[in-house]
């Protein structure tokens, strides 16, 4: 696997690309003589130099963050170091071309002296396609990227055994619910009955104190007795009658 592939050297590669760039336009700016496109140079440089910086700050933090657990993601403390000098010296150039373009005009021999001893720096500065270091950068995003494809692996299994799971809850739980609902048509049969039984048996008892009233109408006081007693008898066999059976 080429070290590319690394989300680390993709970024790198960016960065540097833009640094190269950035390079470029120092130097047009070191040989320029005209005013203007002096100054517009300048600020061409700056600009991108704030841009670099910042990219690299952001590449520092994603180094801090895989320097907490490297083996984590298949690293060791050799690469980390060789990730963070390379951040160290690609803002060291990024800083010396902002510095030697943010300085004020003094006189001539000083400033063509100071540019040139810069640019010198600038040059002696290690190159970020080192061999050796891309040799250990291509050997380590090997182990990286197969532990990472291993752990993917691992984590859309596991995936996968949680879904198995949910779905036989979620079978269990349409079973509890259909079992529910046969209940409740149950119940309301029952309540539905209950209902036509109570009505039948209040028709009953309105017919029979209607004929009370007829017969008490017509007979004596002792036969009223008697009819209310017999009434009486016949309404107590009426309700357990109705209750109990």
């Amino acid at each position: 696997m080429p070290s590319a592939q690394d989300p680390f050297y993709v970024v790198k590669e960016e960065i540097q690309d833009s640094i190269d760039k950035l390079q470029s336009t120092f130097h047009q700016w070191e040989n320029t003589a005209d005013s203007g496109e002096r100054s517009n140079l300048s600020k061409e440089v700056l600009a991108a130099s704030e841009s670099i910086e910042w990219q690299v700050d952001e590449l520092d933090k994603a180094i801090a963050v895989a320097s907490r657990d490297p083996s984590w993601y298949g690293i060791d403390e050799v690469e980390l170091e060789s990730r963070r000098r390379w951040t160290s010296d690609a803002r060291t150039q990024v800083s010396t071309v902002k510095k030697a373009v943010e300085v004020r005009k003094g006189s001539n021999t000083t400033e063509h002296a100071s540019v040139n001893g810069m640019h010198r720096e600038l040059m002696r500065l290690p190159n970020s396609h080192q061999t050796t270091s891309d040799q250990y950068a291509a050997q380590d995003n090997d182990d990286f990227i197969e532990s990472e494809s291993d752990r993917q692996m691992l984590l859309i299994k596991k995936q996968d055994e949680e879904l198995d799971e949910l779905s036989l809850s979620v079978q269990r739980i349409g079973g509890v619910g259909l079992t529910i609902h046969d209940e409740l048509l149950a119940q309301e049969k029952i309540v539905d009955e209950l209902g036509n039984d109570m009505d039948s048996t209040s028709n009953r008892l309105d017919f029979v104190q209607k004929k009370v009233a007829m017969v008490m109408k017509k007979a004596s006081a002792k036969g009223q007795i008697m009819m209310i007693l017999g009434l009486l008898a016949l309404f107590i066999f009426l309700f357990i009658l109705v209750f109990f059976t």
